[in-house]
Parts: structure tokens; C-alpha cells; sequence
């Protein structure tokens, strides 16, 4: 039984209870799936305004890093690559994938790039390893191999992991609206967060964020159509207000004021500058092929939660947890993540942001063709784009985070300490080790460990084995000296 307005799929909306949309209903299946084109469209926006930041953020992870030779990625360029990247593996999701959700440079991965890779060979030999490990992803969907992985995971641990996306979600919201921030290390405590600065709620743009959640929950518990885009289009109108007329310190990565020259000059100059096997001649083949192997993990894992619980809130799945089609959106995004390293913008990869979308009735790929455009237009229009506030932005990720975590946790079977178990510890461990990869790998390795230990061995899926050794491998190789 859905738990809100938003948690289901919603009836078709206007004075006919049957909508006429011709072509484009039949090609998105949109009234099939309980849909409408202006649910759809506003999903599509949502989406965009909750990942928007991207565009300022992965410009200034890559940007504030040097490769082994001392240069650095063009800001411009950077912010060219990025909202390029974001359009196109966007709408080719959306055309081939018929799924709402977005891609985008995935944080995490892009960090991988700067900090591991760059460091130790050419900005070009780094994004080459990004490329190949992107085709090694389509190599896996192609065998077959990707989906069989995905298939192998139970229904409790596919809820487990929709639900730590969930708290995951929300922690990012809380965090990037600085309703809460981490302690710096010089306090010497235990204690990695607190409340605002210092352990108190200071400022307008606080405020702006509070105002924000509260909003966007009033709307969805008074069931109105578009809440999540309505408090975003509000929270963005105070916030312009507030900066006009107070002195506002800061807002973090974007200002809420109208730019005085919103057209941007678009800069593709990094499009296509790769070397596909130059790292390997920089740090060996071994080393070379472990970076890959990181990149690859850290992809695959992320877009496979993401996927699961953005089909599963949206209630694409069957009865079996699975979603029809699959195949098609794990090799699209095996595209995108070649596509980013082939733009130097990092690996592209599904965001998990695209739950704002969803919550807001987003059901099809249409909802992506209305986010991919909005990406597109932002490469003349970047100022415009990123002058909506994260303060704005984070409630939805707050309130959806809290409706995927009402539609799921009760289908967990508690009772059963094999399943209870590992779940815990997937929806834990991804926001307090602030990975979606993490919480499944550890989620993995403790379902399999626990399986065997209660003699239920042979119920384990080979693949879920096969993974869960993969992941210790992950973890132990700085042990074994291999990172």
C-alpha cells in the first residue's frame, strides 16, 4: 500500500479522466504507467533543480586539481563538459531507457579522478581510464553479467538499499543546506557532525532550507499537485529577495541573485581530449588496471542503487523486485560513463537525485527529455541555471528521502536475522560513510557471511558470492599494498 500522494502511481490529471497525447503517450507509455505530460514535465524540472548544482561543483572538484605535470582543467571548459555531458546521456536515457532518471559527473568518482588518478599521470591518460572503464561496464551489460547481479539481489536487500538511498538523500540535503556541518579535525572529537555552525541554526539561508521542508511536507500531506517544484520556485523567490535586501555572508556554491549577463559562451575545448591506455604507460599495467577497476566499482554500484530505488519508488518493478527492460538502462549508462570521461567532465553516472522527480509523479522518460533539455539550455544560460540555491533545492531530498523510506522498510522480513542484518547495515552505512557503494558492498559481504554461518549456504545466488568477494578484495587491497 503506497504511504502518501507522491509514493504512487498517480492517475492522469484535467477534466477527462483519459488523456489524449497521441504519439508521445505511446512512445513514453505514459498513461500506461499512470501518468500525465504536466506531471511528467514538472518531474522533469524538479529533477533539474535538485542536481543542478552539479554544474557549479564538478568545475570546482576538478578544477582545483593538478595532473602529474602540473596543469589544471579550465573552469569554463569544465563547466561546458559538465551540463554537456548531463544533456546528452540524460535525454539518451530518457529515449532509449523510458526511466526518469537523470545522469550527471558522479560526486565520488570525480574525486577518484582528481585525487588518485590526475596525480599520477596526464588530465587526458586519467579520463582515458575513465572511458575504458566505461566499456567495460557495456561489456557487462552485454554478456549479460550486469543484470544477472541485479537479479541476484534479494527483495529485502533491494529495500534495504532503496531505504539507505534514502537516508543518504537526506543527509546530503541536511548537509549542503548547512542545517547541519562537519566538525572541523583541529576539535578533536569523536563527533563528525552538528547542528549548523557551532551547534546553532545561524543565518537567512538556514532559515530559507527550514522554510523549504516545511513547506514541501504541508503540500504533500495536503496532496497538492507539484509540491516539490512549488517550494523550489518559493524558497528560490525568497531567497532572491533575502539577498537583495540583506547582507548574506555566503549561500555556499550558488548566489540566489539575478546575473548581470545570464547568456554563457559555451567552451568545449575539452571534448575529446583522451588517451586511452597512457596511464598505463605512467604507473604499469597492474596499477593502471586497479584504477580502472576503482572507477568501475565506485560506477557500478552507485547507478545500480540508484536504479533500484528510483524504479521502486516509481513502481516499475514486477512482482519479482525487477524492472522490465533493464538491459537498456544499464547500457546507457555504461555509455555515460565513457561519454564523461570522453568529455573530461569524470564518469557520468545516474543521480540519485532523480527521487525529487519521481516524488513529483515523474514515472517516464519524458520527465528525462524536459531534465536533458534544461541541462542543455544551461550551457548558454550557466548563471541562470545555478543561481537557485541548495537551501532552495534540499528540502525535496528531504522529503522524498522520507517517503522511500515509508514505502519500504516495512517490506523488509525482520524476523529473519540473514536479511535483517545485512539490510541494517546497507541503509547505515551508506550515509554514515557517505557511499552508495559502500552500503552495498557491505551489505553484500554480511548477507553472504551470515547466510553461510546460519548453514543456509546454497540459498546465496553464485553472483551475490562473486560480488561479495569482489567487494573484499576492494577493502583489503591498501592492506595488500595494491592502491
Amino acid at each position: 500500500m503506497p504511504t502518501s500522494a507522491t509514493a504512487k502511481a498517480p492517475a492522469p490529471e484535467g477534466p477527462g479522466a483519459q488523456p489524449a497525447y497521441g504519439a508521445l503517450d505511446r512512445f513514453f507509455k505514459i498513461s500506461e504507467r499512470g501518468s500525465s505530460v504536466p506531471r511528467e514535465i514538472r518531474g522533469g524540472f524538479a529533477t533539474f533543480f535538485a542536481m543542478a548544482y552539479i554544474i557549479v561543483l564538478n568545475p570546482i572538484i576538478l578544477g582545483s586539481a593538478k595532473d602529474m605535470y602540473g596543469n589544471q582543467l579550465d573552469n569554463g571548459q569544465l563547466v561546458t563538459a559538465t551540463a554537456l555531458t548531463a544533456a546528452f546521456t540524460t535525454l539518451l536515457m530518457g529515449v532509449i531507457g523510458n526511466v526518469p532518471v537523470a545522469l550527471a559527473a558522479g560526486l565520488g568518482v570525480n574525486s577518484v579522478v582528481a585525487l588518485q588518478l590526475a596525480p599520477r599521470m596526464s588530465w587526458p591518460d586519467a579520463m582515458g581510464m575513465v572511458v575504458l572503464a566505461g566499456f567495460v561496464v557495456m561489456l557487462l551489460v552485454a554478456t549479460g553479467l550486469r543484470e544477472r547481479v541485479m537479479n541476484a539481489v534479494p527483495q529485502g536487500l533491494r529495500k534495504a538499499i532503496a531505504i539507505g538511498i534514502g537516508l543518504f538523500i537526506m543527509l546530503i540535503g541536511l548537509v549542503d543546506a548547512g542545517f547541519v556541518s562537519r566538525i572541523p579535525d583541529v576539535a578533536q572529537t569523536t563527533v563528525p557532525l552538528q547542528l549548523g555552525v557551532g551547534g546553532h541554526l545561524l543565518g537567512w539561508p538556514v532559515l530559507v532550507f527550514i522554510l523549504g521542508v516545511l513547506l514541501t511536507l504541508a503540500l504533500i500531506v495536503r496532496k497538492v499537485s507539484g509540491a516539490i517544484l512549488i517550494s523550489i520556485v518559493a524558497m528560490t523567490v525568497l531567497a532572491v529577495i533575502i539577498e537583495a535586501v540583506a547582507d548574506i555572508p555566503s549561500w555556499g556554491l550558488t548566489t540566489p541573485k539575478w546575473p548581470g549577463n545570464p547568456v554563457a559562451t559555451p567552451d568545449f575545448g575539452l571534448i575529446g581530449q583522451v588517451s586511452l591506455f597512457g596511464g598505463f604507460a605512467k604507473v604499469g599495467v597492474l596499477t593502471g588496471t586497479l584504477f580502472v577497476f576503482t572507477v568501475l566499482l565506485s560506477c557500478f554500484f552507485d547507478a545500480m542503487g540508484t536504479i533500484m530505488a528510483v524504479s521502486d519508488e516509481a513502481k516499475l518493478t514486477d512482482a519479482q523486485g525487477q524492472m522490465p527492460g533493464i538491459n537498456k538502462v544499464l547500457f546507457v549508462d555504461g555509455i555515460a560513463v565513457a561519454a564523461g570521461g570522453a568529455s573530461s567532465s569524470s564518469a557520468t553516472t545516474c543521480f540519485v537525485e532523480s527521487t525529487a522527480g519521481v516524488g513529483e509523479g515523474a514515472r517516464t522518460g519524458l520527465a528525462n527529455m524536459v531534465t536533458g533539455s534544461l541541462f542543455a539550455l544551461a550551457l548558454f544560460l550557466t548563471p541562470v541555471a545555478t543561481m537557485v540555491p541548495s537551501q532552495a533545492a534540499t528540502p525535496a531530498l528531504v522529503a522524498v528521502g522520507f517517503l522511500i523510506l515509508a514505502g519500504s522498510i516495512k517490506e523488509i522480513d525482520w524476523a529473519d536475522y540473514t536479511i535483517a542484518v545485512p539490510a541494517f547495515v546497507t541503509m547505515l552505512m551508506m550515509p554514515f560513510t557517505y557511499s552508495i557503494t559502500n552500503g552495498i558492498g557491505m551489505g553484500f559481504i554480511t548477507f553472504a557471511v551470515l547466510r553461510l554461518a546460519a548453514g543456509r549456504g546454497r540459498e546465496v545466488p553464485s553472483a551475490m558470492y562473486v560480488v561479495a568477494a569482489v567487494f573484499a578484495f576492494y577493502y583489503l587491497m591498501p592492506a595488500l599494498g595494491l592502491t
